[in-house]
């Protein structure tokens, strides 16, 4: 009688038949026998710099120059080995774990696999496709950072459409921190891929840093020809990867069914199926997406419980963004009727979703949808929104963050979605017509980002806006808006008092002088949350407005400014207990002795000072 063992080896025999001849076989066993090594070709190996940035999800720069963006990954290395906070770098628009703390954070998503710690990414063209033998990044401040990359098949200089686009990953890691923010080379042991590549991805997780980190350049190292492996190694077989047909299944499984005794032979299934409904349910959810399909396909059973759509009332699949396509939500689409949060983010590039593939799955499952994750999704456009505001009508979250290729016409249907209370148009295109009508229509917002949303010509219009039609809203990012004034700023806070986030950093138009900055302490009773970074103007008579009359404050960065002393510091750090995180970077009257000083008295907080070496 043949073991289930057995049975194993037979299939996994008969799939390697058929992907290689009997010749080839015996070579590569002999190979292995005789502990003998291939002769490897001579190639020369190319050493280039990255030619383009081709794609990236946020930057802590502006979209109009080229201080702290993600541009300055390319080309040779600006700041390398020297060490500190330097403009020339690029800078991710977050770390640590405070954004996640705050009100306008989206909850997680459940089924996230553990696996999965990308935050940020860059996707970075160079000139020539090699096969990679080592990839070099050059981290000039707090480094650590990078916990994947990855190489892509198709050349993004190619004049010809992407077809079967391919991912393979390189190295992967866990977020780490270092403990010295001083530069380093990163030099990860890689992987060998089966095809050339000019098109590598980074993946960051800043979560464990204690402030920026600063990318300078990316070097990859490869040869032109495929290598040989030096030694042959043998195909790795994944159950998960056996697609035999079902007569070779009965084939092995014959003998098994027939010899024996069939009363001795166990048809049962362990009374599995004897346990509750719902225990059974409860079981499952902590499944990955993966593996609840894998499981779907063992037995009937489990099918009906894998496919029960309760299980798919939220779905992230950014985990798996290099993998998706319109046949995957096709696959989908029949157990997310039920579906009520959807994270789509970064998936779709490069052809990879159609109109027609969204369009037919939301169709069919966006009744019942109230948050909808979309950052980084270039495959959108106008029809795709207007999807959206069609076939979800109790959508409340919906983020288009860095969705920069998205026509500025194409925001209008945002309008539509008027029980909207969380929208994130961070890094896109909309302008002041599309932004006055959303405000116009969608009166529960409650969270608002607008950084870096360069093409609104007025924000002192938009803020009058909010004032009047979004009373209640809690958090607004207007991270380098380029012209909102005093005027603007009087209005938001009178008219918008519940308040708790402000994000007003690199806003040059806001002037101290003119009393905005106390005005909007006295304003805000329940702030918790203020950016006023790279603001020159603000003073002391600012910060002990702000440590009398918010006293819930738990994030402040004052980044730059030259008129804060460290007296009124200090009393900002008495009267506001629960404050977390104080940036006095570029700080001119805070030195490093006075940081110190204020971090024994109050240890619980995290007082930040950047340097530049």
């Amino acid at each position: 009688m043949l073991t289930l063992l057995s049975m194993f080896y037979y299939i996994c025999l008969r799939r390697r038949s058929r992907s290689g001849t009997r010749g080839e076989a015996l070579t590569s066993r002999r190979a292995v026998e005789s502990g003998q090594r291939a002769v490897l070709p001579v190639s020369v190996e190319v050493e280039q710099y990255a030619k383009e940035v081709l794609d990236f999800s946020s930057h802590y720069g502006s979209e109009n120059s080229m201080s702290y963006t993600m541009w300055n990954l390319a080309g040779v290395p600006n700041v390398y080995p020297s060490s500190g906070d330097f403009t020339q770098t690029a800078v991710f628009r977050a770390y640590g774990t405070w954004w996640e703390q705050c009100a306008s954070a989206p909850p997680p998503f459940r089924r996230t696999p553990k696996g999965f710690h990308s935050q940020d990414y860059i996707e970075l063209g160079f000139e020539e496709p090699v096969y990679p033998t080592a990839v070099d990044v050059l981290e000039t401040y707090y480094p650590g950072t990078i916990v994947q990359i990855l190489a892509c098949s198709h050349n993004p200089f190619s004049q010809n459409p992407p077809t079967d686009v391919r991912w393979e990953v390189l190295w992967s890691g866990e977020p780490t921190k270092v403990m010295t923010p001083q530069a380093r080379q990163f030099s990860p042991n890689i992987k060998h891929i089966s095809f050339p590549t000019n098109l590598l991805r980074l993946e960051v997780n800043s979560s464990l840093l204690d402030y920026y980190t600063e990318l300078d350049a990316v070097i990859l190292r490869g040869v032109k020809e495929r290598p040989m492996l030096a030694l042959y190694k043998m195909p790795i077989i994944d159950i998960n990867d056996l697609s035999d047909s079902e007569e070779e299944l009965s084939d092995v499984g014959g003998p098994f069914r027939q010899g024996g005794d069939r009363k001795q032979q166990r048809t049962g299934n362990g009374f599995f199926d004897k346990l509750p409904y719902e225990l059974i349910q409860l079981i499952l959810s902590h499944l990955t997406l993966p593996d609840l399909c894998r499981l779907a396909q063992s037995c009937k059973l489990l099918h009906q419980h894998c496919c029960d759509p309760l299980q798919y009332t939220q779905l992230s699949l950014q985990p798996y963004w290099g993998r998706l396509s319109d046949a995957s939500l096709g696959h989908l689409q029949s157990r997310c009727t039920l579906l009520q949060r959807l994270n789509l983010s970064w998936t779709g590039n490069r052809g990879a979703l159609t109109l027609t593939g969204f369009s037919s799955f939301m169709k069919a499952c966006g009744l019942s949808l109230g948050c909808l994750e979309l950052s980084c999704c270039h495959f959108l456009n106008e029809a795709c929104l207007e999807v959206v505001s069609q076939t979800c009508p109790g959508l409340q979250e919906l983020n288009l963050s860095s969705c920069d290729r998205l026509h500025p016409q194409a925001f209008a249907h945002i309008s539509k979605l008027t029980r909207l209370r969380r929208l994130v148009l961070y890094r896109t295109k909309i302008e002041q017509t599309a932004i006055l009508s959303i405000l116009t229509f969608c009166i529960e917002l409650r969270h608002l980002n607008l950084g870096s949303c360069v093409r609104i010509e007025d924000y002192d219009v938009v803020a009058s806006m909010l004032a009047a039609r979004c009373r209640s809203l809690c958090s607004l990012d207007l991270w380098r808006c380029r012209n909102l004034t005093d005027r603007g700023l009087a209005e938001l806070v009178s008219g918008c008092r519940m308040l708790q986030e402000l994000d007003l950093g690199w806003c040059p138009t806001l002037q101290s002088s003119t009393g905005c900055f106390q005005q909007l302490a006295r304003s805000l009773p329940r702030l918790r949350k203020l950016f006023l970074t790279a603001n020159r103007t603000v003073c002391d008579s600012d910060v002990e407005e702000l440590a009398a009359g918010c006293p819930s404050l738990q994030h402040l960065d004052i980044l730059g400014t030259r008129l804060v002393s460290a007296a009124s510091l200090k009393k900002l750090l008495q009267s506001c207990p629960r404050l977390l995180l104080l940036d006095v970077s570029f700080c001119s009257q805070i030195d490093m002795r006075v940081v110190q000083e204020l971090s024994s008295l109050f240890p619980n907080v995290a007082i930040k000072k950047s340097f530049t070496q």
